[in-house]
């Protein structure tokens, strides 16, 4: 394989959008995945206009991370076509409505477990073998909302989700895949306005240099 191959979760906006861009422009394929077909084909626009020759180009894949079949055919036909993954980089995360800890409905608590900890769940058991071929990196990122007033359902959700991941980073620390775990600066994103919705959003990082940033410091 001469061509590097990532794969990033919730790619659709905000930090995934990011680096999927940025990966395109220093040479990958990436495998774009999110929900939103609207959002994936706006990401592709986005780096057709770029117009560079040495970019690496995209597959749009519009599936929900909490499909397990879904995510599993794609794990399969990545496997196929490429043999495994240099990077795969997980931005797809869920906020619930802000609520008072003692309020959060048991509904929306439940999308935030679904998306946030057993899809993340399930994709590392999918995407660890891809990664092992591929001699690639996992790349997390974590988030000081956590104990913010009224994110009680994401915050437990994404606390959690890190600490899962901490655990499979020390276990892989030896053996591979490489795990990171990093945390971006604050950004312009759809999700930090739900929680901040008044702040400035001027004086944010933006999400491409973020993205840059990120990936400079894992080597790529």
């Amino acid at each position: 394989m001469t061509q590097k191959i990532a794969l990033v979760t919730g790619a659709s906006r905000g930090l995934g959008f990011a680096l999927a861009q940025q990966l395109c422009s220093r040479g990958w394929h990436v495998v774009a995945v999110a929900r939103t077909v609207g959002g994936l084909e706006e990401l592709d626009d986005s780096v057709k206009a770029l117009g560079l020759p040495g970019a690496g180009g995209m597959t749009l894949a519009p599936m929900d991370v909490t499909n397990d079949d879904a995510m599993r055919h794609l794990c399969r036909s990545i496997h196929d076509r490429w043999g495994g993954l240099q990077l795969w980089a997980h931005c797809a995360i869920h906020a619930s409505a802000l609520s008072p800890a003692p309020s959060v409905e048991m509904k929306d608590l439940d999308k935030c477990v679904a998306t946030n900890l057993r899809a993340t769940a399930f994709l590392v058991g999918m995407v660890d073998p891809l990664l092992r071929e591929g001699e690639g990196t996992a790349l997390f990122f974590d988030d000081p909302l956590p104990g913010a007033p009224f994110a009680a359902a994401y915050g437990m959700t994404k606390a959690a989700q890190i600490a899962a991941l901490r655990s499979w980073q020390e276990e892989t620390r030896r053996t591979g895949p490489r795990v990171l775990i990093e945390t971006p600066a604050p950004m312009p994103t759809a999700l930090r306005a739900r929680f901040y919705p008044g702040e400035d959003r001027a004086v944010l990082a933006a999400p491409a240099a973020e993205a840059a940033r990120i990936l400079d410091k894992a080597g790529f």
